[in-house]
């Protein structure tokens, strides 16, 4: 609790509590009159922060007014989630999200908001690439080749991911379940820590974020796509949905806090839907590797609500849940 204190003092001088009577329907009209901050709840440098960076910029364009991207990375993304939660309802606060702050880590850990109750999604941007991968030397050619070292190996199978409860874990332990296979989780502390073990040699696969000029340098190589559709930045590598049948909800989404009125959620979309459509995002997606991917906000707070629900099953059935 003091962590979480300490955490939302350094920032209160953009953070207000919603006061709960809502914003007056002049101010509404008038919206946007001053620049909006947009906070990115991880570090910076990554894609999904790089293409907010690309469209926020583009938004400009049409809220006529300045998009100040903020990063407060830390705590599984809950940080910046935090604070786009604990805003003022006014549609000057709002935020990136790619999914798991929102239905899985809430499940975890107790976090100072309520995704349900106090966030709305605006809209989905664009969809992040996730996958496993092997060394490009590796005698695996494809992700059945892994199933089936790991049924006459038990255990021998190492894989890497970004940590205990990370999307990528629990989905391959969802497909070891299925395989009737036995394999060894190493978390890490980040992708590149993953990266670095995969081609140091010291776990046999990874499972999650990956560097795509990895891919390009061919140092690494995809054996199964981690996403619910196919994959236009890398065709011809199977899918988690195709193989399994098992979700992969991730997200490249804007967010803001749940009381902002509607005829402001509306203005923000439809900036950022226009924004979507520049060349300097489009291009500046495929540079990244990223599918563009329009949503309604409707649509992933839906899914939102749905995945809450599948992984509180989900963990409860693996024992993880406190």
């Amino acid at each position: 609790m003091k962590l979480w204190v300490a955490a939302l003092a350094g920032v209160s001088a953009f953070v207000l509590l919603a006061s709960g009577q809502g914003i007056a329907q002049e101010d509404a009209a008038k919206f946007p009159s001053k620049p909006i901050t947009f906070v990115m709840p991880v570090p910076p440098g990554g894609p999904t922060e790089i293409a907010c960076r690309l469209i926020s910029k583009e938004a400009e364009k049409y809220l006529q007014q300045p998009v100040v991207v903020v990063n407060k990375p830390g705590a599984a993304l809950t940080i910046g989630t935090a604070l786009v939660a604990k805003s003022k309802p006014d549609g000057y606060t709002i935020g990136f999200s790619g999914g798991p702050p929102l239905f899985l880590t809430p499940l975890l850990e107790k976090v100072p908001y309520d995704p349900i109750k106090d966030i709305r999604t605006i809209l989905k941007i664009g969809e992040p690439s996730f996958g496993v991968y092997v060394r490009a030397d590796s005698q695996f050619k494809t992700f059945k080749d892994l199933m089936t070292f790991a049924k006459q190996n038990p255990k021998k199978l190492t894989y890497g991911t970004t940590g205990t409860n990370s999307m990528g874990h629990l989905m391959m332990e969802q497909v070891a379940k299925r395989e009737g296979v036995q394999i060894t989780h190493i978390p890490h502390k980040g992708t590149p820590e993953v990266q670095t073990a995969l081609l140091g040699g010291h776990v046999l696969f990874g499972s999650g974020d990956f560097n795509p000029a990895l891919v390009e340098a061919k140092e690494i190589r995809l054996v199964m796509m981690l996403k619910e559709g196919p994959s236009s930045e890398y065709p011809g590598i199977p899918t988690l949905k195709e193989m399994y049948n098992l979700p992969y909800p991730m997200y490249i989404s804007v967010i803001t806090q749940k009381a902002v009125p509607d005829s402001i959620v509306k203005k923000l979309e439809d900036a950022f839907v226009k924004a979507m459509k520049e060349p300097g995002y489009v291009n500046g997606m495929k540079e990244l590797r990223l599918s563009v991917a329009y949503r309604t906000g409707t649509d992933i707070d839906a899914s939102v609500a749905q995945n809450h629900a599948y992984f509180f099953n989900l963990l409860k059935e693996m024992g993880a849940l406190k």
